[in-house]
């Protein structure tokens, strides 16, 4: 594929990016559980969760003709350049099976 900016595109290109928080739950086991008398505890956290949506339309039919999308953890405050990386393997994925194979 090859960008350009002319009306006459092959395929139009939309996206969606959203991030959500989710709680996660880590329990943690000690001894012979609570039936023998073990000790057991869990914590939680907070952990941000992004999606990507990637579209492809054929502006002649206007019509959806690929979609895909991928979804990983984020840490938006951690070091930018392991984010890019976690995107671009994300993306990778999602690209994976584009162009659909013919039937």
């Amino acid at each position: 594929m090859t960008k350009t900016d002319s009306d006459k595109a092959d395929l139009y290109v939309a996206y969606q990016v959203a991030v959500d928080k989710e709680k996660q739950w880590n329990g943690y086991g000690m001894g012979g559980g609570v039936r023998w008398g073990g000790m057991a505890t869990a914590t939680s956290s907070t952990i941000n969760v992004g999606t990507l949506v990637l579209d492809l339309y054929d502006p002649t039919t206007k019509q959806l003709v690929w979609t895909g999308n991928a979804t990983k953890t984020i840490d938006p405050s951690s070091n930018q350049e392991k984010n890019q990386k976690n995107l671009d393997k994300a993306m990778a994925k999602l690209l994976k099976n584009y162009p659909p194979k013919q039937k």
